[in-house]
């Protein structure tokens, strides 16, 4: 988690810009499992986007969080999460980054 504080204010701005209405990390990175090497998982809710830009601003989204952390990012779209044991592991280390 240390390295997304240090990164929170450069966050905060992506967040803005790419129209994110809430962020959530979860998984290795809120616990002592986070390795060098770890992935980052987000969880996203987007404010209302147009359908003709949802596609370009998720994956613009994705690709600067993937270049502010220098490591591949998992960005999950909270609205697409149906299967109930993954949001329930999801929910259990989820910490609000924004929003």
């Amino acid at each position: 988690m240390n390295l997304v504080e240090r990164n929170i204010g450069k966050l905060k701005k992506l967040c803005d810009k790419y129209n994110v209405s809430t962020l959530y990390v979860f998984g290795s990175v809120t616990n002592k499992k986070f390795r060098k090497d770890s992935d980052i998982d987000f969880l996203v809710t987007f404010d209302a986007i147009e359908l003709s830009e949802y596609a370009d601003n998720y994956f613009d989204f994705k690709f600067s969080l993937e270049d502010l952390f220098n490591r591949k990012i998992d960005l999950l779209e909270e609205k697409a999460i149906k299967n109930p044991f993954l949001k329930q592991s999801i929910n259990s280390s989820k910490e609000l980054i924004y929003g």
